[in-house]
């Protein structure tokens, strides 16, 4: 059994098309189709059922295919390790990220990891809730993640990578929409457009804090979990919203930003990770974001 053999069982497991596969693993279509079958003749058993028009796996295929996963990333890890005995830094580290919220500190990050560690492999998943994030960096499914501050929880380790006051976006053809700034109260009696109360955003808890602190109860007219999206309904003329001032200038057609007069009520932004699942590609990670995301003063 040779690795090219698993490698193009998987492509044609996952794509379930010859034609697709060869062309992912830039080959043609005759020699994968040889290849998988001298790796049937091999374990003894058919792993594809063909015909014409598909291809679908066998049940000894839905068998083995977890262990050739299991065998190409256990190859994987192995030349990861030899190369980065020889001084370099490999491997993989998947970043969750809310959406447009983390536009001023996603984006410098990640190009300064591109440029300095370029063996580092980076998956971005993006509209991670704090409350999701949290979870999923404690099962490992994430290795790093934007939260906001503070989590209650003892399975990450988080820093403040930065503080943002709110502001309220109106429609532009809002009455206070004019005002160089307003009262957070001016809004009681607005309908409101916010990310789901179940999806544990970090931004709906500070924002529904702050409304209830001033003296009333918002009325949510419409939850959707795309913080962008918040913002093209409220153009549409659906509601307001609170959002950060780090949106102010990228705000939609149709809106604008009007910052809240008092106290400044502080969005925590942070970066959260297991302190059990520290790899060397996550160290030197959280050591970049340490330069380039400073903890404010």
């Amino acid at each position: 059994m040779e690795i090219r053999w698993l490698q193009a069982f998987v492509a044609v497991a996952e794509e379930l098309h010859f034609g697709r596969a060869a062309a992912r693993l830039q080959m043609a279509q005759s020699p994968l189709s040889q290849t998988v079958r001298k790796l049937e003749k091999d374990i003894g058993v058919p792993l594809f059922e063909r015909s014409t028009r598909s291809v679908a796996l066998t049940s000894a295929g839905h068998t083995f295919l977890p262990h050739a996963y299991r065998i190409l990333e256990s190859v994987d890890i192995a030349r990861q390790a030899t190369r980065a005995s020889a001084g370099g830094v490999y491997g993989r580290i998947k970043i969750g990220f809310t959406g447009v919220l983390n536009h001023l500190s996603l984006p410098p990050l990640t190009r300064a990891l591109r440029q300095r560690y370029p063996d580092i492999e980076l998956t971005l998943v993006g509209r991670i809730m704090t409350r999701d994030a949290i979870t999923q960096l404690d099962s490992g499914a994430l290795d790093l993640a934007f939260v906001g501050l503070p989590v209650e929880t003892a399975s990450v380790s988080t820093r403040l990578i930065r503080r943002e006051p709110f502001g309220a976006v109106l429609p532009a053809d809002h009455p206070l929409a004019s005002e160089p700034q307003i009262d957070l109260r001016d809004l009681a009696d607005d309908g409101f457009v916010t990310t789901p109360l179940s999806a544990g955003s970090a931004l709906q808890e500070v924002a529904m804090r702050a409304c209830v602190d001033a003296g009333f109860r918002p009325r949510v007219v419409q939850e959707i979990t795309d913080p962008y999206m918040i913002l093209m309904l409220v153009a549409t003329g659906v509601g307001v919203a609170l959002m950060t001032s780090g949106i102010a200038a990228i705000t939609p057609p149709g809106t604008v930003f009007v910052p809240l007069t008092g106290e400044p009520i502080y969005m925590n932004h942070g970066l959260a990770w297991s302190p059990r699942r520290v790899s060397d590609a996550l160290r030197v990670a959280l050591a970049v974001s340490e330069e380039i995301l400073p903890t404010p003063d």
